[in-house]
């Protein structure tokens, strides 16, 4: 093709396709690439296109969209700007192994960045998904009974009940950073998980979709939501100081579900081809009868379990059992939580033969596990389980 077609060829392009095929790249590369990395995927999505457009756009926004992370690498700037611009240079964090577990005292982000592509192959969580109130001062408030952003519920029928996160409290700059650590998070996961890795992720009606948004727009393929259906004590109540007067309203629908998002990392080729390679793009059926539900029964939390984990977010086992279980269609690879919390998800892994790696960056919590996994492992299960730290 002559110059002369070329250059028509170029005019051709709509306002600002370049700029979005861009965007698009960057968004699956949470560590960068480099000027002729990203000119070959635009080519790929959108065509031929001047060099020198890619180049000269990259050049001309590295100040508001993107970030020049190094010498002709770029990433894009919400990222960098976030979450520190720097990598960290690999360095050794605190850990203990039992079984086919192995847990980490380390910040997740920090974790991630050192780990190698393709190399976990499901992730289930239950992260701070109010960032607020697993902020240090907010945890130091709930563990000294002085509530913060936690609200304390009082006793019920004699029984103490756990402490809930006041998520309406959430100021719009609040939601907003949310929106962007979920990003970034996305991000920084993806190239660790294999392709069709799933990832399940504890929400909350309130904010699902900031999650559901943020994640999907890092270049995760969202499956839809997988709901625990448990009746909480959250919602159903009157209207505060006037439940007299409005004694027939509820102010929110009483909670009766959980929802856990539903992620997977794009597959390669077929499904079928996915499996025979990584062992990943489906879920394990329960039987050869039954497949892999949406809907999971489940109940509150038990106060002997509990007992076991003081954890504010303890999910039940028999749950976490029945989930984890199925994130593997083969029953092979390595399960990631990297908000282990009290080390429930991993205990789960455990006690279903699967291997695991759990990240917490709370001392206390991380503490806490390290005891509270053998006994989740055996518990309602009988048996006995031992390990050297």
């Amino acid at each position: 093709m002559s110059l002369k077609n070329k250059r028509k060829t170029y005019a051709r392009r709509r306002p600002g396709e370049i700029r979005d095929a861009i965007v698009s790249v960057l968004s699956n590369k949470s560590r960068g690439a480099s000027v002729a990395e990203i000119q070959d995927a635009v080519y790929a999505l959108i065509g031929s296109a001047a060099p020198s457009s890619v180049r000269s756009y990259l050049r001309l926004n590295s100040d508001s969209l993107f970030y020049r992370r190094d010498r002709g690498v770029y990433t894009i700037r919400e990222a960098a700007d976030s979450y520190g611009e720097k990598v960290p240079q690999p360095g050794s964090f605190r850990s203990c192994t039992f079984g086919r577990t192995t847990l980490l005292e380390a910040d997740c982000f920090e974790w991630l960045r050192q780990q190698p592509e393709n190399s976990i192959h499901a992730v289930v969580t239950d992260p701070p998904y109010g960032l607020v109130e697993y902020a240090p001062e907010q945890q130091e408030k709930l563990r000294n009974g002085k509530g913060g952003i936690w609200r304390i519920p009082p006793a019920f029928d004699g029984t103490k009940r756990s402490p809930l996160p006041r998520f309406t409290v959430l100021s719009h700059g609040e939601v907003e950073d949310l929106a962007r650590y979920f990003f970034e998070w996305g991000r920084t996961l993806l190239p660790v998980l294999v392709p069709g890795a799933n990832l399940v992720i504890a929400s909350n009606p309130l904010l699902s979709y900031v999650v559901s948004g943020s994640l999907a727009r890092a270049g995760l393929e969202r499956r839809g939501e997988i709901a625990r259906l448990v009746m909480t004590m959250r919602g159903g109540d009157r209207p505060k100081h006037a439940h007299v007067e409005f004694s027939g309203v509820s102010v929110m629908p009483r909670s009766m579900w959980e929802p856990w998002l539903l992620f997977r990392k794009p597959i390669e080729g077929r499904v079928q081809d996915n499996l025979r390679k990584w062992k990943t793009g489906g879920f394990r059926r329960p039987s050869a009868e039954r497949p892999f539900g949406d809907v999971i029964p489940s109940s509150p939390t038990h106060k002997s379990e509990r007992k076991l984990a003081p954890h504010p977010s303890l999910k039940p086992q028999a749950f976490l059992r029945t989930l984890i279980r199925g994130v593997l269609p083969l029953g092979e690879g390595v399960v990631l939580d990297p908000f282990a919390g009290s080390g429930s998800t991993l205990a789960a892994a455990e006690a279903v033969g699967y291997q695991s790696i759990g990240i917490e960056k709370d001392s206390r919590y991380f503490n806490l596990a390290t005891t509270a996994i053998p006994k989740l492992v055996v518990f309602k299960n009988g048996g006995h389980y031992s390990f050297d730290l």
